[in-house]
């Protein structure tokens, strides 16, 4: 049973808000493609996955590419973990089937099990600056951020670090109680250009989908970023 059916009242609120007065908003505004991989991303962090279904043939309509799409997903899981991945990668792979897309994709890793560490390294260095390049060496979990995180997905082809970055933000906001993750990624944002303004916008348009107590957490670390640095 179709939801306009069973619901119509709430899906006409649901889509003027959701599709049209947050999407037109003045000082908000994204485009098209930007604001589908932060839905996308927002919809992986709070885990819904039905909706996800729904959206993800919107997105690749409005330009995101399956490679980009299978990105966003793979970049989840050092966020998320593998548990709450998983279910979304199935159902992207069902929806990507469905449209008529071979699989499996092209491959996007540029590392080796060889060099994902040191490449994993300087991506940290990269986004965060020159005080991660050691930081691989104070513990395992270091390590692992470094080989695991960095060196097997922000190495990968199909999204630039910039992107990455932005939905790294926001699989952060979206699952909440990550803000000291938040504020981190926040500066690694600032550095690859994703500025403050760009990252208020993305909160407001992933508003609908991760509720209010969670975008005003994520405005508020945005605001302490910007006191921080006088803007």
């Amino acid at each position: 049973m179709n939801l306009h059916d069973t619901d119509p009242e709430f899906m006409e609120r649901v889509e003027h808000f959701a599709g049209a007065e947050v999407v037109e908003e003045p000082g908000a505004e994204l485009a098209a493609d930007t604001r589908y991989m932060a839905i996308l991303a927002a919809l992986l962090g709070c885990q819904g996955t039905e909706l996800y279904r729904e959206m993800l043939p919107r997105a690749l309509e409005a330009g995101l590419s399956p490679v980009a799409v299978k990105e966003i997903v793979y970049q989840a899981v050092d966020y998320l973990g593998l548990g709450r991945v998983w279910p979304f990668l199935t159902a992207t792979n069902q929806v990507l089937i469905q449209r008529g897309v071979a699989l499996p994709l092209p491959g996007q890793a540029t590392t080796t099990l060889q060099d994902r560490l040191p490449r994993g390294a300087a991506a940290q260095v990269q986004i965060f600056g020159p005080h991660m390049a050691d930081l691989w060496q104070k513990s395992t979990v270091n390590r692992w951020l470094a080989a695991n995180c960095f060196g097997d997905y922000y190495t990968r082809t199909g999204l630039d670090l910039a992107q990455r970055e932005m939905i790294t933000f926001v699989f952060l906001a979206a699952q909440g109680g990550c803000e000291p993750q938040l504020a981190a990624h926040i500066e690694g944002n600032v550095r690859l250009g994703n500025d403050l303004v760009f990252l208020r916008r993305v909160v407001l348009q992933c508003l609908p989908y991760i509720g209010y107590p969670r975008s005003l957490n994520a405005l508020a670390c945005v605001d302490r970023a910007a006191a921080a640095q006088g803007a």
